[in-house]
């Protein structure tokens, strides 16, 4: 991989570049990122100001290489830890490395699938019955009849055969070694690189990338293949970016990187939180939000639906009912400042279209690190009380499971 100037910033940071330091493929490349909201590019009088949002990893451009950590909520020794958390996989032992590591989240996650191969390759690779037609001297398998009346017009010097062979040339195994391939892209360290290729020659891999991820999307997991669903976790987050949408997919190109968004990690998180905090009460997470969820119409174009980011449903005083909680995730700095009056209004209609309505409740999900904090918001009215907000702040600088009990405590 060609040497490249290495750009360190920040989230919610920016940083000057040269004029010469960017391509055009570059800055298309960029305008395209802009547009997912993952950073801002501006043209100034002496280069390009380059401002990341609420995004963290790697980007990989034709002359510098971009590294964004992650500097609010979620400190880069627990970020593995929490992402771990949030797509429900084992938390990998490079979690730790983060403080060490020169390329941060990048190398983590290459480094994480490293090591779910490692283990597969122990334990020994899955394999299965593949069809293949070939032309062999002896009979192996069963004969092509058709092909050989209209082939070898019925010679029997060479047969053609249609055989089931067990192979690791699998979609299981495919899928790992085009992950693997695209972390080769990515890290600059010399010792992930080896054991990157090391790793890589055992896998086989998928015709194109696109071809692995389509075959991920459609994974079905059994108890022959389950132990390969962590690894394939980490895979689908190395092929999709990061969970950045492929770029000018039109022109058959994108850019090399890993790119994480936060608010979308922070609102998976509160996810599983809510989830695991509501089970041991006898509550459980409303699947889809409860059908339609909060519709408006009559508006100009077509109709516009939303829905909190969990639903719970618990049970009530009176055990023949059960109360419905709305849980949104925020990614914003609550334990700094008041709740914007946008969240406010946008809580209230969550909970008048979901909770009871003599007790219209709401919760506001956010990360505060170094400590737990609860506040509760009371809105009124000239005829009373319209409904009243919880405010929860989660110290994402312990283990997501003592968040979870902490959660469970404020449910109760």
């Amino acid at each position: 991989m060609p040497d490249r100037t290495p750009v360190r910033l920040g989230e919610y940071e920016s940083t000057l570049l040269e004029t010469g330091q960017l391509t055009s493929r570059d800055v298309d490349r960029l305008h395209s990122l802009q547009t997912r909201d993952c950073l801002t590019l501006t043209r100034e009088r002496t280069g390009w100001r380059l401002k990341a949002d609420a995004t963290v990893g790697v980007l990989v451009l034709d002359r510098v290489r971009v590294v964004i950590t992650p500097k609010f909520a979620i400190s880069g020794e627990q970020l593995m830890s929490w992402l771990a958390y949030a797509l429900g996989t084992p938390v990998p032992a490079t979690a730790r490395r983060w403080a060490t590591g020169p390329d941060g989240y990048a190398d983590l996650v290459a480094a994480a699938l490293v090591e779910e191969c490692e283990r597969l390759l122990r334990e020994g690779l899955r394999r299965d019955y593949v069809r293949h037609r070939s032309i062999e001297p002896v009979l192996r398998g069963r004969l092509d009849v058709a092909a050989q009346a209209t082939r070898r017009y019925g010679q029997l010097d060479q047969l053609h055969v249609r055989t089931f062979d067990r192979e690791a040339n699998i979609w299981d195994n495919r899928v790992l070694g085009s992950a693997l391939k695209a972390a080769l892209g990515l890290t600059s360290s010399p010792d992930l690189a080896r054991a990157l290729h090391g790793v890589a020659g055992a896998f086989p891999q998928a015709p194109t990338p696109a071809a692995a991820l389509r075959a991920l999307d459609h994974a079905t997991y059994t108890r022959l293949n389950a132990r390969y669903r962590p690894a394939h976790t980490w895979a689908r987050l190395l092929l999709r970016g990061g969970g950045v949408t492929e770029l000018l997919t039109d022109q058959g190109t994108t850019a090399d990187g890993l790119l994480l968004a936060m608010p979308a990690l922070w609102e998976a998180v509160v996810r599983r939180l809510g989830t695991e905090a509501a089970g041991p009460r006898g509550g459980h997470a409303v699947p889809g939000g409860s059908g339609v969820g909060i519709t408006v119409r009559g508006d100009l174009g077509n109709a516009s639906t939303f829905r909190p980011d969990l639903l719970l449903s618990l049970p009530g005083p009176d055990t023949a009912h059960r109360t419905l909680l709305p849980v949104d995730a925020k990614y914003k700095r609550y334990d700094r400042h008041g709740v914007s009056a946008a969240d406010v209004h946008q809580l209230l209609t969550y909970s008048s279209g979901y909770a009871s309505a003599d007790a219209p409740t709401a919760v506001i999900v956010h990360p505060q690190p170094g400590g737990y904090a609860q506040r509760t918001l009371r809105v009124r009215g000239p005829k009373g009380l319209l409904g009243t907000l919880h405010v929860l702040g989660i110290d994402t600088r312990t283990p997501p499971e003592q968040a979870a009990v902490w959660i469970g405590s404020v449910l109760r």
